[in-house]
């Protein structure tokens, strides 16, 4: 999403945004290694985020980005998703919030060059 964004995307599709920080996923990773009790998959989703709930993040983070402008009305309904977390906090993971995710991730693109400062 942060990245469509470089390319001055104005369009956008209806939906969720589901997301997990790729650190969550490194410590989930070393978690289910590590924690005897750990067995099977597990589903790994931090945030179910409406579209343009994230977009307002990421304006209020980084306004220079410019992201498209939308409105709740204006999108329609997308479908809700229930993910449970309990698997995954059985083995210890806690997981950052959308805003901090979503923050560090367009200061790493913007220190690695692919975004614009």
């Amino acid at each position: 999403m942060v990245l469509n964004l470089k390319n001055d995307a104005q369009e956008l599709t209806a939906g969720n945004y589901l997301s997990i920080d790729v650190r969550d996923v490194a410590s989930a990773h070393i978690q289910a290694f590590e924690v005897p009790s750990a067995t099977g998959r597990y589903c790994l989703v931090a945030n179910v985020t409406p579209i343009f709930e994230a977009l307002k993040i990421l304006k209020e983070l980084h306004p220079s980005l410019s992201p498209p402008e939308i409105c709740e009305e204006g999108i329609p309904s997308a479908p809700e998703y229930q993910v449970s977390l309990e698997k995954a906090k059985s083995l210890g993971v806690g997981f950052l919030p959308l805003e901090v995710s979503l923050r560090d991730t367009v200061e790493c693109l913007k220190e690695k060059g692919f975004l614009r400062a």
